[in-house]
């Protein structure tokens, strides 16, 4: 799942523009280079992509930091169009109870101290492990 997103250019949270359609949030994601398919899913596809990264870390993150901070960037484009849900909020709950040492920033995804790019899984495997260790966060 991660890696969908790499190649696109970082979201802006400063030209943010909340409530988007999903017909905007598709153009957003074009515009800014994000591949077709998270581009063709739209609100859906990057719902379905956190509540996916959300599951996968309760599971036990098996990925490296690159691919972690790729899914943290799934995050900051919701917010960044304004698609904040009951379901969303759930997820980030979720998230919220299973990451340790919440005061190390691990990735900054969008402007601002959102809590995502803060801690990482404490259930996080080897290669999240590594990553964290080679870029001196742990």
């Amino acid at each position: 799942m991660a890696n969908a997103i790499s190649s696109a250019r970082r979201a802006d949270p400063i030209n943010a523009m909340p409530d988007m359609t999903d017909s905007q949030v598709r153009e957003y994601l074009r515009d800014n280079g994000y591949p077709e398919q998270v581009a063709r899913e739209g609100r859906a596809g990057l719902s379905r992509r956190w509540r996916e990264f959300v599951e996968q870390v309760e599971r036990g993150y098996s990925l490296g930091l690159e691919d972690y901070r790729n899914d943290l960037d799934v995050r900051a484009i919701i917010a960044l169009a304004g698609l904040e849900d009951d379901e969303i909020r759930a997820l980030d709950e979720r998230l919220k109870k299973i990451l340790a040492a919440r005061e190390i920033r691990v990735w900054e995804s969008a402007a601002g101290d959102p809590f995502w790019d803060f801690g990482y899984p404490a259930n996080a495997g080897e290669d999240l492990l590594n990553g964290l260790r080679e870029d001196g966060l742990v």
